[in-house]
């Protein structure tokens, strides 16, 4: 879903992973694996900072809207389009 360059992007993750990186996409999700074990947070925080890095966003412009201690989430990114957003996480092509 798209509102003025704000997208809500639906994310399934695996926390404590051996290494953060994004698989692609299943079902319609994004896959995310991060090293960050689901404690306090941690492997949110990560999420969101993986996802605003490869957005090329700021950290504070990405957040977890819906599923905070689920494996499948809702992600808020703010400040891009849904096709942008798509090539930068690599997953047109």
């Amino acid at each position: 879903m798209v509102r003025s360059g704000t997208v809500d992007l639906a994310v399934r993750v695996q926390a404590g992973a051996g290494r953060s990186e994004i698989v692609g996409e299943r079902d319609g999700r994004l896959v995310v694996r991060v090293a960050a074990k689901p404690i306090d947070g941690k492997a949110n925080a990560a999420l969101c900072a993986l996802i605003a890095e490869r957005a090329g966003v700021a950290k504070v412009a990405v957040s977890v809207v819906r599923g905070v201690a689920a494996r499948d989430k809702v992600v808020r990114v703010e400040g891009v389009t849904g096709p942008a957003l798509r090539a930068m996480l690599g997953l047109d092509g």
